[in-house]
């Protein structure tokens, strides 16, 4: 080529790291826009995550440049901490189970589940949203939202998990916090009804639920926030959206070597069911 056009290969080389890196440049400047602005699953995305969705889509690239890139085309998160509504009420006459999930490592789906109810904003009023989420996966197996904090609201995502996926007796753990709906008569009677050994949390100890206090961040964050939901039909119907379609089948998870769960479970190979332990399960810590 650089004979045809009477030209050295030198002064090709020379002029091509003139043009090449910058037109480059350009055009993965424009992806990481595309990305950031415009493809729903990664408006909330951090430079690692737009990362790791560039290096899926054939990307060669260091997430170092990518901190640069959006740093300098303002595309950086910035999160701030909203009104908190109480939602959990430990102060009850219900028994208190051991934490079983705080030294338990869940080798394939189905062996430990966590469960959390929060809050979402309506024009005038608020409801409640309980979930139960795989922690293996992270998916979300099994959600329901209400008006009211009563324990139906927990009962009716634990249904939906329970439809959902196939448990064999004795090897789920269900983990939850202290709260009132799941200590109570009807929900245990649930559990022990599949012979699923119910979990809860220590005093003042947020890190023992801490997936499914992620994952209710990342609800708030990346859907909730900035909405503005007539009533409980349209919140529950845009929610469940986003948890159905988005989270569980195209968000990345950074737990998972950036993919989905539900990409997760359809490509790593499922184990025998079985719980493996850290650590001996303690029943009689607090």
């Amino acid at each position: 080529m650089c004979r045809l056009a009477e030209v050295s290969r030198a002064g090709y080389y020379r002029r091509w790291r003139q043009l090449a890196p910058r037109r480059e440049q350009a055009e993965l400047r424009n992806e990481i826009q595309n990305l950031a602005l415009n493809d729903r699953p990664c408006r909330h995305y951090g430079y690692r995550r737009i990362t790791a969705e560039l290096r899926r889509r054939g990307w060669c690239v260091n997430h170092k440049r990518v901190l640069r890139l959006m740093r300098t085309d303002n595309l950086l998160c910035l999160r701030r901490k909203g009104f908190v509504v109480a939602t959990t009420d430990s102060n009850h006459r219900f028994r208190i189970y051991p934490n079983l999930a705080r030294k338990l490592e869940p080798t394939g789906i189905n062996q430990l589940w966590v469960s959390d109810i929060t809050y979402v904003r309506l024009a005038e009023s608020f409801v409640f949203l309980a979930i139960i989420l795989d922690a293996y996966s992270r998916r979300v197996v099994g959600w329901a939202m209400e008006t009211h904090l009563q324990a139906i609201l927990a009962l009716k995502a634990l249904e939906m998990a329970l439809s959902t996926r196939e448990v064999i007796p004795g090897t789920l753990v269900h983990h939850s916090d202290r709260g009132v709906q799941y200590a109570c008569g009807d929900y245990i009677a649930r559990l022990e009804a599949h012979e699923i050994l119910p979990s809860m949390s220590r005093v003042a100890c947020p890190y023992d639920n801490a997936m499914a206090e992620s994952f209710i961040k990342t609800l708030k964050t990346e859907q909730v926030e900035g909405q503005a939901y007539r009533d409980l039909d349209h919140a529950r119907d845009e929610i469940g959206s986003f948890i159905e379609q988005v989270y569980n089948r195209q968000r990345l998870h950074s737990a998972l070597g950036y993919r989905p769960p539900v990409e997760f479970e359809d490509t790593d190979p499922a184990p025998l069911p079985g719980l493996r332990q850290a650590g001996a399960l303690n029943t009689n810590c607090p």
